[in-house]
């Protein structure tokens, strides 16, 4: 049964410099047990709130099933954490959601693929993963 499993909203870019020196330590309240959305703008109190360059990306969706077990949206940098949604295959159509207090419609602009962060967070391999092509 599809559902919401972790929600994440940032005031802080953690992640700077260089993967090789670590993320800076996450707020205490980074994960969330709700999210507030505003059309156009993204999460209220998220880092990339209202931010005109992240416009059509200001909300990002992963599915569990694409992440390594025990690894979860502290680690990777998305939003939503969902289970039992192909969100990869779902890109360029609009995804809904049961929010619990009615439905929540996500555009899916594009895929947010991984980074060489992940090598770090999650776990060495990771940024290249499954199906991603070699970047040599």
């Amino acid at each position: 049964m599809p559902e919401i499993v972790q929600l994440l909203a940032s005031p802080v870019h953690r992640f700077v410099g260089r993967p090789a020196d670590g993320p800076e330590p996450a707020p205490a309240d980074e994960l969330v047990d709700e999210i507030q959305l505003r059309a156009e703008l993204g999460i209220v109190g998220d880092r990339y709130f209202g931010k005109a360059a992240h416009r059509q990306a200001s909300v990002t969706v992963i599915a569990a099933e694409s992440l390594p077990p025990g690894a979860g949206l502290a680690q990777v940098r998305r939003n939503i954490l969902t289970s039992g949604i192909p969100v990869d295959d779902l890109v360029g159509s609009v995804l809904v959601l049961d929010s619990g207090q009615g439905p929540v419609r996500l555009r899916l602009n594009r895929a947010a693929h991984p980074c060489a962060w992940m090598d770090v967070t999650v776990g060495p391999g990771t940024w290249r993963g499954p199906g991603r092509r070699d970047r040599r």
